[in-house]
């Protein structure tokens, strides 16, 4: 099975095989969302790190070093590679989207200097390299992305990061309705569960991205 027929939902279960735009180099940016270090802090409760145990270990033996690859080799093609994080440009965080105040694991207060608002170091920005802040889920949305990429040219964003389900779809959503290009990468990110995980993936593919892994995307663009 192959990304043309992999993560079909209901609606798509006889459409035909799906076709990717051309992905030139000068018209297609990376786009890494939210891997910051909060998303690698471990519970202090023994049953909240248990349930978390699969997020931890997709992020550091799947995520991480996936995304790293992929990152390096799109800097050797000469594609962009742009970062968006999430934080709060106030201390008390009075500029965060209401989705981001309201009570709940989502309540994140992380003022944009703390450690856990950084990206996590094996992912860190290159020297020249695109990083945009926001105080809500999208990063089209909470950002000046939309004008950036418009003005640089991108047609094609190639979508990774954390939460499948959260900000990541949200972004996709996003991108999608501004009638760009979106290829989200299933092995570039993570939900909280994989349940999660693979369930996005069903509804997103197939209308406002197309679902593949990172040595797919390699391999139709020539790079593998």
């Amino acid at each position: 099975m192959t990304w043309k027929t992999r993560h079909r939902s209901f609606y798509y279960a006889k459409a035909p095989a799906p076709e990717l735009p051309p992905l030139s180099p000068e018209e297609t940016a990376l786009l890494c969302i939210d891997v910051q270090n909060y998303g690698m802090v471990l519970a202090d409760d023994p049953e909240e790190r248990a349930r978390w145990a699969p997020f931890q270990q997709r992020m550091r033996e799947t995520l991480i070093p996936n995304l790293r690859a992929l990152q390096q080799r799109f800097r050797a093609a000469g594609i962009d590679v742009i970062h968006a994080r999430i934080a709060c440009l106030l201390e008390d965080g009075r500029d965060r989207s209401l989705s981001q105040k309201l009570p709940g694991w989502n309540n994140l207060l992380m003022p944009l200097d703390t450690a856990a608002s950084q990206i996590v170091p094996e992912l860190a920005p290159e020297p020249g390299e695109i990083v945009v802040t926001k105080t809500t889920d999208s990063a089209l949305t909470g950002t000046n992305l939309r004008l950036v990429l418009n003005n640089m040219g991108i047609r094609n964003v190639i979508v990774t990061g954390i939460y499948t389900d959260q900000c990541v779809s949200s972004t996709v959503r996003s991108l999608a309705d501004e009638s760009f290009h979106v290829i989200l990468l299933e092995d570039c990110c993570a939900a909280g569960s994989d349940s999660l995980h693979q369930h996005e993936l069903e509804i997103l593919n197939m209308i406002y991205c197309q679902v593949m892994r990172s040595d797919e995307l390699l391999e139709e663009m020539g790079l593998g």
